[in-house]
C-alpha cells in the first residue's frame, strides 16, 4: 500500500484545491461565489474581505466619482439600518411634492423615485453601469426611469443610503443635504428579526443566501441577530459603526441629525423641522396632508410602493427585494424590550457601554434621542 495516499491526504488535497478555486474566483469574478446556494455570501465575505451585505458598494460616494453625478440641492437620506429609512425617504418625497394629488403616482416604487446608489441590483452589476442605466432605462410602462427620480417638478432629487460620514462626502459637498436617523439599539435588533426573512426568495438566491432565511424560531432568530450586531459581530458596523461615525457630524450645517423615537413621538414637529432643513415651505393644509401621508395608516394602504423593485437589472427587472407589506410594519419605541430575555438585554446594555460609553451624551442619545447639543 506504500505510495498510495491515504484517504485523509486525498481529502486534504481536495480541500486545498477547492480553496484555491474559490480564491481564484474571488479575485477574478467575486460574483461566482454568490452562485453557491445558501452559503455563498459567507465565502464571499471570507475571500473578498468585504463585510456583508454582499450587494453593497460605496464606489458612488468616492469624492471624485460623486462629482460626476451628485449635484447641489440633492438630499441624501442616510438613516441607520432598520431606523426609519423607508419612512424618511417617503416622507421626504411627500414634502418635496407638498403632498400633491399625484405624489404617489410619481413615487410608484421606492427604488424608482429615490434611488439607492450603493445597492447593486444584481451580482454582475457595478456602480458605473448603474449610473448609466439610471439615465437610460425605460420602465415597462414606457416612461423613462429618469422621469421618476429626476422629475422636472421636483425641487431636488432624493437618494437613499445607509452610509456614514466615513464614506459620504459631507464636507466636500456643502450644498448637498444629508439626513441621519439613529434608533434605540434594542429596537433595531427587534426590527431585524422579521426583516431578514422578509426578503424575497429571488433576492436571497441572487446573493448567495443573504440575508439568511428564518430558522422558524423567534428565540433562535433573536439570538442570531443579537450576536451579529454585537461588537465584533458580522454586522456590528450596521449599528455601532453608524452611531459612532455620525455623532461628530451632528452639528454640521448640511446634516439633519435626528432620532427615530423623536419622530415617532411628534411626527408633525419632525415634518416641520425636515421641511425647513430641505428648504420646502408648507402651508397648514399642505403640512396636514404630508403628515397624514407620512403616517403608518397611509403607508400600509400603499404597501406595494415599498417593495424595492430592481429596474436596473436586466435579469431581475421583474423582481422585488422585499415581500409585500414587510416594510410597513408598525415599528415603535421600546419593542426590543419584548423580544429579548433579561440576560440578552443586559448583554446588549454592556455592549453599548463598551462601544458608546466613552461619551455619556452619545450613549444617552443613542438609547432615547432628545437633545444632542
Amino acid at each position: 500500500m506504500a505510495g498510495i495516499p491515504s484517504l485523509a491526504i486525498k481529502g486534504a488535497i481536495a480541500v486545498a484545491l477547492f480553496g484555491a478555486v474559490l480564491k481564484t474566483a474571488a479575485m477574478v469574478q467575486p460574483s461566482l461565489l454568490l452562485s453557491i446556494p445558501n452559503v455563498g455570501f459567507i465565502f464571499h465575505t471570507i475571500l473578498t474581505g468585504k463585510p456583508p451585505p454582499p450587494y453593497f458598494t460605496f464606489d458612488a460616494w468616492e469624492p471624485e466619482e460623486a462629482k460626476t453625478w451628485l449635484r447641489d440641492g440633492d438630499v441624501v437620506v442616510a438613516t441607520g439600518a432598520k431606523s426609519g429609512t423607508t419612512w424618511m425617504l417617503y416622507c421626504t418625497h411627500q414634502t418635496r411634492t407638498k403632498g400633491s394629488a399625484d405624489a404617489d403616482e410619481l413615487f410608484e416604487d421606492i427604488s424608482i423615485a429615490t434611488p439607492w446608489p450603493e445597492l447593486l441590483q444584481d451580482p454582475e452589476m457595478t456602480w458605473t453601469k448603474q449610473k448609466d442605466l439610471l439615465n437610460t432605462t425605460v420602465l415597462p410602462s414606457g416612461v423613462p426611469l429618469k422621469d421618476k427620480w429626476d422629475n422636472a417638478r421636483y425641487p431636488f432629487r432624493v437618494w437613499k443610503s445607509h452610509a456614514t460620514p466615513q464614506t459620504l462626502p459631507i464636507k466636500q459637498f456643502p450644498n448637498v443635504k444629508f439626513i441621519s436617523m439613529t434608533r434605540n439599539g434594542m429596537d433595531v435588533l427587534s426590527s431585524m428579526i422579521p426583516f431578514f426573512n422578509s426578503h424575497t426568495d429571488e433576492f436571497r438566491k441572487m446573493w448567495g443566501g443573504f440575508p439568511p432565511a428564518d430558522t422558524g424560531s423567534v428565540e433562535e432568530n433573536a439570538a442570531k441577530r443579537l450576536e451579529e450586531l454585537m461588537p465584533r459581530g458580522m454586522l456590528e458596523h450596521l449599528y455601532f459603526g453608524y452611531v459612532k461615525e455620525w455623532w461628530p457630524f451632528r452639528n454640521e450645517p448640511n446634516v439633519f441629525f435626528s432620532h427615530y423615537a423623536d419622530a415617532i413621538k411628534d411626527l408633525r414637529g419632525h415634518v416641520v423641522k425636515l421641511s425647513k432643513f430641505i428648504g420646502v415651505e408648507l402651508n397648514e393644509k399642505e403640512l396636514d396632508t404630508v403628515v397624514e401621508r407620512c403616517g403608518m395608516p397611509h403607508m400600509k394602504k400603499n404597501a406595494h410602493m415599498f417593495q424595492y423593485r430592481l429596474p436596473l437589472s436586466e435579469k431581475w427587472s421583474d423582481a422585488y427585494i422585499m415581500e409585500l407589506g414587510s416594510m410597513t410594519r408598525k415599528g415603535g419605541i421600546g419593542v426590543g424590550k419584548v423580544d429579548f430575555t433579561d440576560e440578552q438585554k443586559a448583554k446588549w446594555a454592556k455592549a453599548e457601554e463598551e462601544m458608546l460609553g466613552h461619551d455619556p451624551a452619545l450613549l444617552k442619545y443613542a438609547r432615547e434621542g432628545g437633545s444632542f447639543d
